[in-house]
């Protein structure tokens, strides 16, 4: 589902090592539960993010740090309901920047209910605690990011052909730093669709959504405050198109519009949303594709939201039963509504740019090794105080299933 939310490449160096470790593929056996261990090891050659030609944090731009994981599943049937849970516990250090150690969390429970012949959902919530990015915001102190999601949908069969539904979601936001504390917010989602479900397992979908985030600290501005308060309004085209027998088609687009006083003239409007398209002929090769136009808040202290327009390129090789390789290529432009006021010329938008190779070998039943290369780039917004940067993170990663 398409939603305001920060663009993957925001998270880039952070989500890498967790993206590495392998979700277990079955309980333990005669029980509903599952258990892994993770430990990995990081460098980035420019963790912080510095533009290029500006002074590094303790003069040094790289680091190293080893991660510690815990996790565990739960996927019990209990008769026509099912109850999914999973606990993720980390323990990251730095090698250098040790202010920046700490623990991590990810813990998600979710109810998938079935009532009678014609409705079912799911109901659910999570908790996640990680760094913040430090694309946007340049500081070499620890500055965790409390994420929590509660939510809700409803699906109703009217006909073999045809259903309704609903969704209603909640997500609050909280940062660790006192400078950050303007980008705490709570985020309310209600949605509602009608949806076609054709003989081919194609679907075609009317969504009607309505967005509204609060802002509960006002940001200091211009000798005064501001409020980032906004509410977005969107009528798109849900699409899962199985074109052929390799070939899908899925999209959620059309079009949004986005109100929030305190940028310009409060006001914006246009196409929105993401069209993917998977390829999958059935052999050891397989291709993605993405393209999307959105908007999404920035952790920034010079604006707080751009409209990112933007596309992916994938590709996975299952070289052999055990051996899978990943290759990605994304290219985003972010063009900065500026606040009401602002005075500065030049370009208001700039360019973030990633690559990833990934690896992963099965070398036992229970027993995963995987590394990744990334490299990160943006091209920055002088008249803004963005600067230019390039980065590049090595991740090599073992994890255990008990």
């Amino acid at each position: 589902m398409s939603r305001i939310c920060l663009h993957p490449l925001a998270f880039l160096a952070g989500v890498l090592i967790a993206s590495l470790a392998p979700v277990p593929a079955a309980a333990i056996p005669g029980t509903p539960l599952d258990l892994y261990g993770r430990i990995g090891w990081a460098h980035d050659d420019n963790l912080l993010r510095i533009p290029d030609g500006a002074p590094a944090f303790d003069g040094r731009r790289s680091d190293s740090w080893t991660t510690f994981e815990f996790g565990a599943v739960l996927d019990k049937p209990i008769r026509r309901q099912r109850l999914l849970a999973v606990a993720k516990l980390s323990k990251v250090k730095f090698d250098h920047f040790r202010q920046l150690d700490y623990d991590g969390r990810d813990l998600q429970a979710t109810w998938y209910w079935e009532l009678g012949n014609r409705f079912s959902g799911k109901l659910g919530a999570t908790h996640a605690q990680t760094p913040a990015p430090y694309t946007d915001f340049p500081s070499d102190e620890r500055n965790l990011r409390k994420g929590r999601r509660s939510f809700f949908e409803g699906v109703w069969k009217l006909h073999p052909r045809w259903e309704a539904r609903t969704a209603l979601s909640r997500d609050r936001f909280d940062y660790e730093l006192a400078a950050q504390s303007f980008n705490d917010r709570t985020e309310d989602v209600v949605e509602l669709e009608g949806r076609y479900l054709a003989r081919s397992g194609s679907t075609v979908g009317l969504v009607l959504r309505r967005i509204d985030g609060s802002y509960p600290n006002r940001r200091p501005f211009a000798g005064g405050v501001l409020t980032d308060d906004f509410r977005q309004e969107e009528i798109k085209a849900r699409v899962d198109w199985k074109a052929g027998g390799s070939t899908t088609l899925q999209g959620l687009a059309g079009y949004a519009r986005r109100s929030q006083p305190s940028f310009g003239a409060g006001r914006t409007s246009g196409a929105n949303g993401r069209v993917t398209l998977l390829y999958d002929p059935g052999g050891k090769l397989t291709g993605r594709a993405s393209v999307w136009r959105d908007f999404a808040p920035l952790e920034s202290p010079v604006v707080s939201y751009t409209l990112n327009k933007g596309v992916s390129l994938g590709a996975t090789w299952n070289a052999t039963g055990k051996i899978r390789v990943e290759a990605d290529a994304v290219h985003e432009r972010r063009d900065y509504n500026p606040r009401d006021g602002f005075t500065g010329t030049g370009s208001l938008d700039d360019t973030l740019r990633s690559a990833s190779l990934k690896a992963s070998w099965e070398v036992r039943r229970k027993l995963t090794l995987s590394a990744a290369w990334v490299h990160q780039s943006r091209s920055g917004s002088p008249v803004l105080g963005i600067g230019d940067f390039k980065a590049n993170t090595l991740a090599i990663n073992a994890s255990v299933q008990f």
